[in-house]
């Protein structure tokens, strides 16, 4: 792997960026966020799948997690990437050989390691609480002593906007005392995000003209990176800004993951550097894969992925509006900056009360139903869909909902099963954390032309339910031991109605290939909970079916 850009021309044109992801450092510095050990190693597999050359591990050392990921990297070396540990400088008046945390760093046996010290005077004499000089010998000691046990070092020079902008001459003195050490790489952070775009730029290249003017006699002159924080919103802003002023690697986290307000989002930095920007970063079919691993990490985080994100979001190329999804229809440019395909990434036809014929139109042709401008069953589907918005349905967030409303206005939804009735218990005095039984569910049910009558008991009344209702089905249907709830969503419409107040429930389903979401909506929260569980159980044996059908076919 080339960890070295080769810069061919000013304007950036086919030159090589270097993605550094410290998702597992920086990025799960963010609340909320915790991960094991097995978390990590699917992240690093996915992260070097996607073909970031460089991931930071963590600290080792610093948790018990982070030494024990770069111990099981030791005996299951993770290939087509430098796995970069990440540490401190030397402490203040130590010899770097006796010093802990560069040991543990050596001990990870890693080829890269990431060490991070003090630009900003007041750090050093407000923080750490020593002379100026002592922090620069800090810094060349311990670079010094990496390199010289065979480690390749990159140096992040931690606030160092703030501190060229506070001390320029003393930050300057902090990278050549990393020079001196023999780093390969000086990364300038914008630790607490509060520059802003047009600053970077400046700094940046005034500080490629003062390491080809001071430094000019080194054979191979260190390289620039950017790491920027998100707290002024403009860290991908920033991070591109210092790229078009010569740094040759950008520093982020997947969905801009991070302390406070986050870190630049490598989601969308990849692909500005790469498709708008004629920068090189990842091979196309990399690129594919953005948006799939936006999605998992997400998931391995246990965080909500952001709908609305650039490039990876649902929403990134969803279309709504009648005019946009006509114009959309006929040539994607006029509302899409890219192609969605190029970051892995599909068109979206959103249904709402506002939704229009070319929306329904759309609709059919994804889900591969054959409907006509003209039919009659568009507008009683456009019909439909108001007449329930108007109750609290809400089909943006349902779309497997939609698809099975479209084949009953169109005389193709022959039903599966009838619900004949149900009743919920649920023991308060049983329903404590040491028992796993405090609901009981019945369900009365016809399922073809046989009725059916299961109990199930769960902890909570939802869970017993949807217990229930697979226990009556799954001898019909064996198919459904597959399906699985991936989330389930509840939120008050009418909340002036107090206890009265309508319910709308979203629930996404999966089988381990595919996700699919349902809606129900009704003033008791049971019955709107049996509405999106029954139609998501349906609309998986609809999809059964429908891939059974094709497959004989084939």
């Amino acid at each position: 792997m080339n960890t070295s850009p080769t810069v061919l021309n000013r304007k950036g044109l086919n030159r090589k960026v270097l993605i550094y992801d410290t998702t597992l450092r920086d990025g799960i510095q963010r609340h909320g966020i915790s991960c094991t050990l097995q978390d990590k190693i699917k992240i690093l597999e996915r992260l070097a799948h996607l073909g970031i050359p460089f991931i930071e591990g963590g600290w080792p050392g610093a948790n018990t997690v982070d030494t024990q990921l770069f111990d099981y990297l030791k005996n299951n070396p993770l290939k087509n990437a430098q796995v970069v540990a990440f540490g401190s400088t030397r402490r203040p008046h130590q010899a770097a050989s006796e010093n802990p945390t560069l040991r543990a760093l050596l001990n990870a046996n890693t080829q890269w390691l990431t060490i991070f010290g003090k630009s900003w005077d007041l750090h050093v004499t407000d923080a750490l609480k020593v002379s100026l000089g002592e922090n620069l010998a800090m810094i060349q000691d311990s670079v010094e002593f990496l390199r010289a046990n065979g480690r390749h070092v990159i140096y992040d020079a931690e606030h160092w906007f703030d501190g060229y902008k506070a001390n320029r001459d003393y930050a300057l003195q902090t990278l050549n005392a990393a020079i001196l050490g023999g780093a390969e790489w000086l990364v300038l952070c914008d630790t607490n995000g509060g520059t802003l775009p047009r600053e970077i730029e400046t700094i940046v290249t005034d500080i490629q003209t003062w390491l080809a003017t001071n430094h000019a006699d080194l054979i191979d002159l260190p390289h620039l990176g950017i790491h920027t924080h998100n707290d002024s919103g403009t860290a991908v802003a920033s991070s591109l800004a210092a790229v078009e002023a010569g740094a040759s690697m950008v520093h982020g986290t997947i969905n801009g993951y991070g302390e406070r307000c986050g870190n630049a989002d490598l989601c969308s930095v990849i692909p500005d550097l790469q498709l708008k920007m004629d920068y090189s970063c990842l091979e196309p079919q990399q690129l594919q894969s953005l948006t799939e691993t936006s999605r998992f990490i997400s998931e391995i985080v246990n965080l909500a992925a952001d709908d609305h994100a650039p490039y990876v979001g649902r929403s990134a190329f969803a279309h709504k509006g009648g005019i946009h999804i006509s114009a959309v229809e006929r040539n994607p440019k006029t509302y899409e900056h890219i192609k969605p395909t190029a970051i892995g990434n599909d068109r979206r036809i959103v249904v709402s009360s506002s939704s229009g014929a070319s929306t329904v139109l759309a609709k059919a042709k994804n889900y591969g139903i054959e409907l006509k401008k003209g039919d009659p069953a568009v507008r009683e589907i456009i019909n439909t869909v108001k007449e329930l918005e108007s109750q609290g349905y809400q089909f943006e967030a349902a779309e497997a909902s939609f698809e099975m409303l479209m084949l009953k206005a169109l005389g193709q939804h022959n039903p599966l099963f009838q619900l004949r009735g149900f009743e919920v218990t649920y023991d308060v005095l049983q329903s404590d954390v040491q028992c796993n039984i405090g609901a009981r569910a019945t369900i009365k049910a016809t399922v073809k032309g046989e009725d059916v009558l299961e109990v199930a008991e769960c902890m909570g009344p939802v869970s017993a339910l949807d217990k229930a209702l697979r226990k009556a089905l799954v001898r019909f249907f064996p198919i459904i031991d597959t399906f699985y709830l991936t989330d389930y969503k509840v939120r008050i419409l009418n909340s002036e109605a107090g206890t009265a107040a309508k319910i709308r429930v979203l629930v996404e389903s999966g089988n381990g290939e595919q996700r699919w979401s349902t809606i129900g909506v009704s003033v008791n929260i049971l019955e709107a909970s049996y509405q999106a569980v029954a139609a998501g159980i349906e609309y998986g044996l609809y999809q059964a079916a429908r891939q059974e059908a094709e497959t004989a076919l084939v």
